[in-house]
């Protein structure tokens, strides 16, 4: 019997090593309790790519038990071994990838992965987002691959790639364009993490309209008074996108 709808939870910046221990239970409980189809976590899995950190990420995610997509973002390029870091920079988070994710099938969503990090910038500090063009054509080639797929699209990145406001300087260089070209080519939405503020709105460039979908945080580098949270996404059959935030109060 087809599903009335998916259910995705989408969690951010979990930036083990400074992990935020209650936060993070409580969304296990969550987890075990409601069985979502999918989790998905947008990056800063570690808070300085240590060994130590992965393996602490690598056996809470693998204790969800649930199918689960890990991103790696700004954090997850190694801090104190500047050599792997420029010459191996996605090493260590594509190892813990290769050993949580699974496959994730969506009754009525697919997920594209869009990476927007870069081991190294012409700016200070290298945290903020950078699109490449390599890595826009090839979300875009996913894209244009699912063309004949009713399913809704959900672009997942770690940086937003839009300031918070229109006329706002954009700390995501390129974002604009990745904004356009991906909404131009059917993408829904874009789930993303970085900046430990969730929000959901809905933006335009170039005549396109894309819901900016983001999660905060569920660690303790919390900012501008803003609790541990995750999203709760869920997508109708009709194609309609529910965005529930949840916050982790002591």
């Amino acid at each position: 019997m087809p599903q009335d709808s998916s259910t995705l939870f989408h969690v951010s910046d979990t930036h083990f090593g400074v992990e935020h221990h209650a936060a993070m239970a409580w969304f296990v409980d969550a987890v075990r309790t409601e069985e979502p189809d999918a989790v998905i976590c947008t990056g800063d899995l570690t808070q300085r790519a240590t060994h130590r950190q992965y393996a602490a990420a690598r056996a809470w995610f693998l204790d969800l038990g649930v199918p689960l997509m890990v991103q790696p973002g700004n954090h997850d390029m190694p801090y104190y071994n500047p050599w792997e870091r420029f010459t191996q920079p996605y090493k260590r988070s594509g190892e813990l990838a290769a050993a949580v994710n699974t496959p994730i099938e969506l009754a009525h969503a697919v997920i594209v992965p869009f990476e927007t990090n870069v081991r190294a910038q012409l700016r200070w500090p290298w945290s903020d987002g950078v699109v490449t063009r390599r890595n826009l054509d090839a979300a875009l080639a996913r894209l244009r691959d699912l063309q004949d797929d009713p399913r809704i699209k959900l672009v997942a990145c770690h940086h937003p790639l839009l300031a918070a406001h229109d006329g706002q300087k954009n700390p995501t260089i390129r974002g604009d364009m990745a904004f356009e070209e991906l909404a131009a080519v059917g993408a829904s939405a874009v789930l993303t993490g970085h900046i430990h503020m969730p929000f959901d709105q809905v933006r335009s460039r170039g005549n396109n309209a894309m819901r900016m979908i983001g999660a905060g945080t569920l660690s303790t580098r919390l900012r501008n008074g803003a609790p541990p949270s995750y999203n709760v996404v869920r997508i109708s059959s009709d194609g309609a996108i529910d965005v529930e935030r949840r916050d982790f109060m002591d």
